[in-house]
């Protein structure tokens, strides 16, 4: 995978206890799906973010398994409601074990 900053955006950087926030983020990855060949004729390894997770203040808020269906630099979009002020950690990791971090704050008043 490629060493790139992914991208994330809360819709609310602060936020009163028990409302809605919504998290949207993008991680470049080419998704290789295992199924295409190359110019000769062989197959292309698979190469895909296989899991997504988000925690607050290391606990879980959302995640995922993804499969080789998915496209090219996934996309995602949640909702949740924060109980607590932390540190939003956002993991993808693909199929070689690498692992892209990324961490946003929220404020709960």
């Amino acid at each position: 995978m490629v060493e790139v900053k992914p991208r994330i955006k809360l819709d609310k950087q602060s936020v009163k206890k028990g409302e809605t926030v919504v998290v949207k983020t993008l991680v470049s990855h080419i998704m290789e799906t295992g199924f295409r060949k190359d110019v000769a004729g062989k197959p292309i390894p698979r190469m895909i973010v296989n899991t997504f997770t988000c925690e607050l203040n290391g606990k879980f808020v959302f995640g995922c398994d993804l499969e080789s269906a998915v496209s090219a630099n996934p996309y995602f979009e949640f909702k949740f409601k924060p109980e607590e002020s932390g540190t939003l950690k956002f993991i993808w990791v693909d199929d070689e074990g690498v692992r892209v971090e990324a961490t946003e704050t929220i404020k709960v008043t």
